[in-house]
């Protein structure tokens, strides 16, 4: 199926939104005082793919709900 305009801006807003959702991580993360390695540990990922997950950067959805359970997130807060 060929890329169209629409799918672009779809892309676009799927983006801004992922990116958004990665600042309630790290929020979240310092507001239980956590350290990116305090939380690494806690749900079982490395360093790297927790700062992954805070910059927005394309992660796994198991990864996502991992960490907004370790910091005691609703279900509904990931994109």
């Amino acid at each position: 199926m060929p890329n169209t305009g629409s799918d672009q801006v779809l892309s676009q807003a799927m983006t801004w939104v992922i990116n958004g959702g990665a600042h309630i991580f790290k929020e979240a993360r310092e507001a239980k005082g956590y350290s990116i390695e305090d939380l690494a540990v806690t749900c079982g990922l490395t360093e790297d793919e927790i700062r992954d997950v805070e910059l927005g950067n394309e992660a796994a959805p198991g990864y996502l709900r991992r960490v907004a359970a370790a910091l005691g997130l609703p279900d509904d807060s990931l994109p």
